[in-house]
């Protein structure tokens, strides 16, 4: 099964955008091999526009030349890339992070490239041509690239599986594809081509779907036919937008399972924003370390993807603690059926059971003042023999906690057998 547990890895956006280079990547997949692989963290993502020869900030030139194959399929700018030369295409690099013993993702927009319509070139293995599958009135609304597909041409299906096909053969493990995930009803169908060819590459390929808000209406079809797919827009480091999420989260934890995960997006946590040279909320993250403690619990509790975003090799004390905490990430993997107790617009509670003698409680300071927080555990109808705080590693003999704001504590509790 593929994405039998929450994806967990790096990815390039947050730090660079569409700037992102071989060397950048070589040297944060390198770290985490050293760091972070004995805790679970595995996916190196390189994010958008890695095709762009001219790309060097965070922002997309419209109508800047791709470089593509005879096919119209986006290969490796040479000179972001130099592994790429010669047609090698992501192999080479692939083939680095596999050594590390890690796995290897890309970002790609839907769609095909309109230079390739537009020069009609052929789609490699059939007798189509890209203008045919093309949709010029599809466009994104943020990045002119790309046309989506004629989804009931057979051009569209055959476009689709010679491109995976390819992925594959690159030594692709995980794809992020753009545009797609809000675009319901219009790319239903869109969804499902880009999913068959993913399954039929002859690779496991961990499919991934963005930006949302994805319509919870369809998280059937979601569930479907993809692994994981954003519930939010872009997350940055903003306490606005982690409040939000608590009501993202609720609605959406129901439908996190083996194989199938709602993504809350990546992790604002240390270096980001490499390729400004000045930005309102500077190179580090704006989030306090109590917010950052918020935000590992919730999505940990409810088994969102983990995808950090920060240059890896900046990484201070505190940033390494959060993500090597083995405890609190051990929650991805060791409970299930995770769901909110009760929410106020001041504080939240967070359970889960864990697959053993033992669950997990969470208690979430909202408030922008700090509280004094507890769990009765009568009214979760346990019997609890020690509880441990996971992040201050204090056993306990109540479930209460002193927060301060934007804070939270979560236990493991053991159980009376």
């Amino acid at each position: 099964m593929r994405a039998k547990v929450p994806p967990m890895g790096w990815n390039s956006w947050d730090c660079y955008g569409a700037s992102v280079t071989e060397e950048t990547v070589r040297r944060n997949a390198a770290y985490m091999a050293e760091n972070l692989k004995p805790y679970g963290w595995e996916y190196v993502v390189v994010d958008i526009e890695w095709y762009q020869p001219t790309a060097d900030t965070h922002e997309y030139i419209p109508f800047a030349g791709l470089e593509m194959d005879a096919y119209g399929r986006l290969q490796p700018a040479v000179n972001r890339f130099p592994s790429a030369e010669g047609g090698k295409g992501f192999k080479p690099l692939a083939d680095y992070i596999h050594s590390l013993g890690l796995k290897f993702g890309i970002h790609i927009m839907r769609g095909l490239p309109r230079m390739a319509a537009h020069r009609h070139l052929p789609v490699f293995g059939s007798d189509y041509r890209c203008d045919e599958a093309a949709d010029p009135s599809d466009v994104c609304r943020w990045n002119p690239d790309m046309y989506g597909l004629r989804t009931t041409h057979p051009a569209a299906n055959a476009y689709y599986d010679q491109l995976f096909r390819m992925y594959a053969e690159w030594g692709v493990d995980f794809v992020k594809c753009d545009d797609i995930a809000r675009e319901y009803p219009k790319c239903a169908r869109e969804i499902e081509l880009i999913s068959d060819a993913c399954r039929n590459c002859g690779r496991d390929i961990v499919l991934s779907l963005s930006p949302g808000p994805a319509p919870l209406e369809q998280a059937e079809h979601l569930k479907k036919f993809a692994n994981m797919w954003r519930i939010t827009d872009d997350f940055w480091d903003e306490w606005p937008l982690l409040l939000a999420m608590f009501e993202r989260a609720e609605k959406w934890c129901i439908h996190a399972a083996p194989g199938h995960w709602p993504d809350a997006d990546m992790l604002p946590v240390g270096a980001l924003r490499q390729c400004y040279e000045n930005h309102p909320r500077g190179k580090w993250t704006n989030f306090t370390q109590a917010e950052q403690r918020t935000m590992m619990t919730l999505w940990c509790m409810m088994r969102s993807p983990l995808m950090v975003g920060c240059e890896l090799t900046l990484n201070d004390a505190f940033t390494l603690s959060l993500l090597t905490n083995a405890e609190v990430l051990g929650m991805e993997t060791n409970s299930f059926a995770a769901h909110p107790l009760w929410r106020t617009d001041k504080a939240c509670t967070w359970f889960a059971p864990g697959k053993g003698n033992f669950c997990y409680v969470a208690l979430f300071n909202l408030s922008d003042e700090r509280q004094r927080l507890c769990v009765d555990t009568s009214d979760l109808e346990i019997t609890p023999v020690s509880a441990v705080e996971l992040w201050t590693k204090q056993t306990a003999n109540v479930l209460e906690a002193d927060l301060e704001a934007h804070d939270a504590a979560v236990w493991r509790v053991e159980l009376e057998k």
